[in-house]
């Protein structure tokens, strides 16, 4: 059943028996992982987590609803929680859902799946299912996001400090939280002894003032700038580089599918009007021009080139900055180069 935000909050908050998979997707995982982290309150610190990738359950799609069965090791509380996940669990949804009995919850955190997907299909469908799609908060619904967030931290947020960090962080909700508890540990502030913030003391500290600009990187690259690239790449270090590999692979990952329905005939406005809300407002000229831009075999590439970079920085913890580099620059040149 397709759930509003009411109805998800108090799902979660108080699991019901019968609700026995709850969908929670859409372009805004971080608000999704927000949302799920409230039944890990629910059900409290001692109960028990098993956590499931969706990789797993494509390969074992009977273990969901076996884990859903399953009580506890410790004899407590048990819930399950799926990330990240996506059509290629439907099998194991499937069985969960037409189990003899459910037992335990099973959250299932999805990124940015159509409306088509037969996960969000088999969801919407099952009255033992709830359904709901986080969107990227946008004008005073961000603001207030910022604002919840800063409360529970010991922070009073002035409105204008507020917007700022909305604006710096392109209102990604895990970005906010970051840029405030750096905030709340600047001002040496806690719930139990809450202080002001204004926009003053974020610039002090923020994202702001960083020397990296990952947003400025991504755009260079992905936008066919390799000077530019160049330039914001010698202001920053390897840490700071590998996020930015890492800032270019969700833009890739953002921009594949839309590019698919562009190669399939669609036009590019028509395929930017189909998307609605899953791209972010401020978003929206910047991705219609990477589809013009970006053939699905060049993204397939920059994709598998810079995950395998990725890989190596996990083994190593740096592949070098040089070869970061020269990487991030190679795909600027190719998307220079590369124009539908």
């Amino acid at each position: 059943m397709k759930a509003d935000a009411g109805q998800i909050q108090r799902a979660l908050d108080r699991p019901d028996p019968a609700v026995r998979l709850i969908l929670l997707y859409g372009p805004d995982e971080s608000g999704s992982r927000a949302l799920a982290a409230r039944i890990d309150k629910a059900m409290g610190a001692e109960a028990e987590r098993i956590d499931l990738a969706g990789a797993q359950l494509k390969e074992d799609p009977a273990r969901l609803a076996d884990e859903a069965a399953s009580i506890s090791l410790f004899g407590g509380a048990r819930h399950i929680r799926v990330d990240p996940a996506g059509d290629e669990i439907i099998d194991a949804a499937q069985a969960l859902l037409e189990a003899a009995s459910g037992g335990n919850p099973v959250v299932v955190i999805a990124g940015n799946l159509r409306k088509d997907a037969k996960l969000v299909k088999l969801a919407l469908a099952s009255p033992m299912a709830l359904a709901f799609a986080s969107y990227l908060p946008e004008g005073r619904a961000a603001d207030q996001v910022a604002v919840d967030i800063a409360r529970e931290l010991g922070l009073r947020l002035d409105p204008r400090a507020a917007q700022a960090i909305v604006a710096a962080t392109n209102a990604d909700r895990a970005l906010i939280a970051r840029e405030l508890e750096k905030l709340a540990l600047f001002l040496d502030a806690s719930p139990d002894d809450p202080k002001p913030a204004d926009a003053a003391a974020f610039e002090t500290i923020g994202a702001v003032n960083d020397e990296s600009d990952l947003s400025a990187i991504v755009d260079a690259v992905m936008g066919g700038r390799p000077e530019q690239a160049a330039a914001e790449l010698a202001l920053i270090g390897a840490p700071e580089a590998i996020g930015a590999v890492r800032a270019v692979l969700r833009r890739l990952a953002q921009i594949a599918p839309l590019r698919a329905e562009v190669a399939a005939g669609q036009s590019v406005d028509a395929v930017m009007a189909g998307a609605g809300k899953a791209i972010f407002w401020k978003d929206q000229k910047v991705v219609a021009g990477l589809l013009q831009r970006w053939s699905p075999d060049r993204i397939a590439t920059a994709t598998t080139r810079l995950a395998a970079l990725e890989r190596a920085y996990k083994r190593s913890g740096s592949p070098g900055m040089i070869l970061i580099g020269e990487e991030l620059l190679t795909i600027a040149r190719v998307a220079a180069s590369a124009r539908r």
